[in-house]
């Protein structure tokens, strides 16, 4: 007796908005592996399923900081017309997390994580705020440069905690410390990077970040305590990764060492040579400490 063989099962065709939705994703996840290798090496670390997500959230800030960091005025705008555009990605922005569509193809990809992982304005608007606050280079007090780095980097880390912690709640007092430290690595990301690029926002885009600090002379002492705070953020980060889930917990370790690793390099930089040339980790200690995260080692 002849068999038939079950008949293979019918699959439907995406949704245009589902098929459109998939195009923007992997369109923003471009971005990060042409403008980050060690973030890009780091999302490899990621569960597949929140992957895309954090390319998505990265997009977005990527997209919002080449408009105030050199890709706008190279292609000739003006500071008004740069500001002007970082108000329309906002309101694009906010429109599609409403609505669910946008004709960019990254708020498109952007606003799909954050609807689906509860990203609301209270995070968006405080990022755009410091995006703002870069197009007026005028020096900082301590307190502006508390509210720039809490929305230029905090919330980027609030972000992709409320992507990792989507699908795997936790009481509520182990977010507070699981937002707590993301916050710390956030500010810690911001802090090194000022000191990696001091050269270009100080002498190009004439920036100044660190109040009562001239950056044209820098001293060894000030770069120091500027490195003790770093480490205390990384410190305070380090303390909760064990408390992340495991779908981002390798990841974390290795962005938490590349960026320690940075931070040794920049104490061991003298000042004076950090307006010369940025600090960089070269691709071999990069690969340590990704293996290193692999084992869920941290040093």
């Amino acid at each position: 007796m002849t068999r038939t063989a079950p008949a293979a099962p019918v699959v439907a065709p995406p949704s245009d908005l589902a098929l459109y939705t998939r195009a923007a994703r992997r369109s923003a996840a471009t971005i990060i592996h042409e403008y980050s290798t060690s973030f890009s090496m780091a999302t490899r670390l990621l569960a597949p399923e929140v992957r895309p997500c954090v390319e998505d959230v990265y997009s977005l800030v990527r997209v919002a900081d080449e408009i105030v960091d050199g890709a706008a005025a190279e292609a000739g705008l003006d500071l008004d017309d740069q500001r002007a555009l970082l108000d329309a990605l906002e309101d694009d922005t906010e429109r599609a997390m409403r609505t669910g569509y946008s004709a960019n193809v990254v708020v498109h990809a952007f606003a799909a994580t954050a609807r689906d992982c509860g990203i609301g304005v209270e995070l968006t608007r405080p990022f755009f705020a410091s995006m703002r606050r870069d197009l007026s280079p005028v020096d900082f007090t301590a307190e502006e440069l508390r509210e720039y780095v809490y929305g230029s980097a905090e919330v980027v880390g609030l972000m992709c905690l409320a992507v990792f912690l989507h699908d795997s709640p936790v009481p509520d007092a182990t977010r507070r410390r699981l937002e707590n430290g993301a916050r710390r690595l956030g500010a810690a990301f911001q802090k090194i990077n000022f000191l990696r690029d001091l050269a270009v926002d100080y002498t190009e885009l004439h920036r100044s970040y660190f109040p009562g600090i001239d950056p044209a002379r820098l001293t060894e002492r000030q770069k120091l305590a500027l490195v003790v705070d770093i480490d205390c953020d990384l410190g305070a980060a380090a303390d909760v990764i064990p408390e992340l889930p495991d779908n981002c917990r390798r990841a974390i370790l290795a962005a938490h060492g590349l960026f320690a690793e940075l931070s040794d390099r920049i104490r061991a930089t003298p000042a004076p040579e950090l307006l010369a040339h940025r600090v960089s980790v070269p691709t071999r200690a990069k690969l340590a400490v990704l293996l290193r995260a692999t084992t869920g080692t941290l040093r």
